[in-house]
């Protein structure tokens, strides 16, 4: 198979059959040797790297409490070879004051000196310097994922990379949506400034958003009066002004209308459906306050990923949600921090094909919630076809996820307005 001709853009990616090739090789390695998984049996990020030289592995953090492990690319920086150590347990041992914050934030900035990189067009700088070029800090972590551990050995080895990916092997975590084999993209609060500065001088993919964001179809109005506008959004239209260019629903709709329009809600980009506007600022107020007193009714029809079934044919998911603030704009679960989100399920049917038809009705209304509720192990376990965030991304896919139904009250008449189904 020809390898790719342009480099892994590597924060929205479908991976190579070549990396997926790699990685299935890695995997059946390590099944194979009792020995050689068991440090990764946690759960554990892992990226491959094609080379004109061959493939190169390795792990994101430590792996049982190891940083080098035979068959893996070395970390940026060994922190077992310095004094970080003793120091880290000195300052474990003072106590809670300004004084350890102090030597806490000392000792960060210096690993981050510590960790220097190179990028392909030969320059080289430490971690804290790429950071501040943006006028950043970097988080604790950033340099020990997979992705710059297999890019700085490349360079420094006279590789030259082709493709990349990193995938998720052993027990899947409870936050984060993880999954044995599935490839994640990278995360950008870590990832994003140290990876785009590692990969000036190479070829890389355009970022996949930057296309996506212009649908192939128009919005369909399917109601109107002096007071709100009922449309189908198509997948793969903003619904407000985004940080692109491309215009958004509402900006489409006020065009139309040449006139003001509210937005009161949002669907994803990626997410097709059903959506209200308002045509006045007190009718906007209005249909706000039945959204944030949950008055509104939501349904949403999806198409899931297959494989065995372990789960009655309706019921209620409830995993508690916030954002991932190193991987925007992903969600997590956290059941200390994270806000109430609850979904009540209904499969519509077993597809021939293997997949699930399903339908949803948020209860809620959390940022990705039925993507994160489907796709989570303590959810569904069975992600969204085409949702590139938490299940496997396919070339050319929509997220199959349809807003199908919505029930509200008219904001002026206080009427009692259906729209769609399964509400």
């Amino acid at each position: 198979m020809t390898p790719p001709s342009r480099f892994t853009y590597p924060f929205r990616y479908v991976p190579h059959p070549l990396v997926v090739d790699a990685a299935r090789a890695l995997i059946k390695r390590l099944d194979s040797d009792p020995a050689l998984s068991a440090p990764f049996a946690e759960g554990k990020m892992m990226g491959v790297l094609l080379t004109d030289s061959g493939p190169l592995y390795a792990f994101s953090g430590l792996a049982g409490g190891k940083a080098l492990i035979d068959g893996f690319v070395p970390p940026v920086y060994d922190l077992g070879r310095s004094w970080y150590k003793q120091r880290e347990a000195e300052i474990s041992a003072m106590p809670p004051g300004p004084e350890k914050s102090a030597a806490s934030a000392e000792l960060q900035d210096w690993i981050f000196r510590q960790y220097r990189v190179m990028n392909a067009l030969g320059e080289e700088l430490s971690v804290q310097e790429i950071f501040a070029l943006r006028g950043l800090v970097p988080p604790g972590g950033t340099g020990d994922c997979a992705a710059p551990k297999l890019l700085n050995y490349a360079y420094r080895h006279s590789m030259r990379p082709l493709a990349m990916g990193e995938f998720w092997y052993g027990r899947s975590p409870v936050r984060e949506v993880r999954e044995q084999g599935r490839f994640y993209p990278s995360c950008m609060g870590k990832c994003g400034p140290l990876l785009t500065w590692m990969m000036k001088g190479l070829d890389v993919e355009p970022n996949p958003l930057d296309s996506a964001v212009t649908s192939p179809q128009e919005p369909s109005v399917i109601y109107e009066d002096e007071h709100i506008i009922v449309v189908d959004k198509p997948s793969g239209m903003l619904s407000v002004p985004g940080r692109t260019s491309v215009k958004s629903l509402l900006e489409w709709l006020r065009e139309r209308y040449a006139c003001d329009v509210e937005s009161c809600h949002r669907l994803d980009m990626d997410t097709s459906g059903l959506m209200v506007f308002a045509r006045s600022v007190s009718d906007k107020a209005a249909l706000e306050g039945q959204f944030a007193s949950r008055e509104v009714r939501k349904a949403y029809r999806a198409r899931l990923e297959g494989g065995p079934w372990n789960h009655a044919l309706r019921g209620t998911i409830a995993l508690p949600i916030m954002l991932d603030y190193y991987d925007r704009p992903r969600q997590m679960v956290d059941y200390e921090s994270g806000k109430k989100a609850v979904t009540e399920y209904e499969v519509l049917g077993f597809m021939p094909d293997g997949t699930v038809d399903v339908l949803f009705r948020p209860l809620t209304g959390r940022s990705h919630q039925i993507r994160v509720h489907a796709a989570h192990f303590r959810g569904l376990g069975h992600p969204i076809i085409g949702d590139n965030l938490y299940g496997s991304a396919s070339q050319g896919t929509q997220l199959m996820l349809r807003a199908c139904g919505l029930a509200f009250r008219h904001p002026a008449t206080g009427e009692q307005m259906t729209f769609g189904e399964g509400v």
